[in-house]
């Protein structure tokens, strides 16, 4: 019987004295939740922090999608970081940082700080996922399930633009704004590193160079070789892959924009899977518009077995 939470995408509510916020304490939560979001053209904060001071905290507050509060006393007897979900409102995350002291309370801040990005992240995630199954463009999954044995799950408005036997291209294209998923496989090669960062780009770039053309002659879509993309190895409900993030251009051309891509093994592990989410917003900011297909490309799932669906 909660309500819903308030609160913009991104936007982190910090129950703090205006002593801490100005003093050590602000400054490392500030650092920490408020630092670049990784491989965007244009500086965009991860989280945007709001402040309140705890005589402020009222029930306007208290419904808030995520809040940080703060309790830096001499009375804590036990210091620490405590997370919790669904405290006034749903789907909410609190985080309660309680501390006897300035020094203990910054000490905590700094070991638990990707604990506190990526508990806020995969929050952010949750509830995107939750809104693209609750309105979700439901011809679309069956068609990547056909080619690589599971998909993830599209929001309305998403459209199927190309299928061929090995790619498959789904965007979602208003004016000014285009958030594309790319989904593809090619086969493991005995002996090479499939799961390394140059494996993955150049297989990536063969397949959008085939199938991704731009709007002129001898133009495609490629990855930009102007800065690096980091890779980063991670497990997700079961799954194992290589999440890459970086920029993406239009050879030949002044297209371009970020890319995060996720790629595993297929389960007989005679394929790689590519599943690529890819944002063109050259107006806007494009922190949301990245979480928004990045979070799609979360969502992806295994199609259940003969044998699991009886068993439901």
């Amino acid at each position: 019987l909660l309500p819903n939470i308030s609160g913009k995408a991104g936007e982190v509510v910090v129950v703090i004295g205006q002593n801490d916020w100005e003093g050590s304490v602000g400054t490392i939560l500030r650092d920490s939740l408020s630092c670049d979001f990784p491989q965007l053209p244009q500086r965009e904060p991860m989280f945007n922090l709001v402040n309140v001071p705890q005589a402020a905290f009222t029930s306007m507050f208290q419904v808030h999608r995520n809040i940080v509060v703060t309790n830096v006393n001499p009375t804590v007897t036990e210091p620490g970081l405590v997370i919790r979900k669904d405290v006034w409102a749903a789907p909410q995350t609190v985080m309660y940082l309680n501390a006897p002291d300035v020094e203990t309370a910054v000490e905590i801040i700094g070991k638990n700080t990707e604990l506190m990005r990526a508990t806020l992240e995969q929050a952010e995630r949750d509830r995107i996922i939750g809104n693209i199954k609750k309105y979700e463009e439901l011809k679309l999954a069956p068609v990547v399930t056909e080619m690589v044995g599971g998909s993830p799950h599209f929001p309305s408005g998403y459209k199927l633009k190309k299928r061929t036997k090995d790619f498959i291209w789904i965007e979602y294209a208003i004016d000014g704004l285009t958030q594309g998923i790319l989904v593809y496989k090619y086969p493991v090669v005995e002996g090479e590193q499939m799961m390394s960062l140059d494996n993955i780009l150049e297989n990536s770039n063969r397949m959008l160079e085939q199938n991704v053309p731009g709007m002129f002659e001898n133009t495609y879509m490629t990855t930009s070789t102007a800065v690096r993309p980091g890779i980063e190895y991670k497990r997700y409900k079961g799954l194992d892959f290589a999440e890459v993030r970086g920029f993406w251009e239009v050879y030949n051309d002044y297209m371009g924009g970020p890319f995060v891509t996720h790629v595993f093994y297929s389960p007989d592990g005679k394929y790689m899977i590519g599943l690529e989410g890819f944002v063109y917003a050259p107006k806007f900011d494009k922190r949301q518009y990245l979480r928004q297909v990045e979070s799609i490309i979360y969502s992806f799932e295994w199609a259940k077995t003969d044998e699991e669906v009886n068993k439901e």
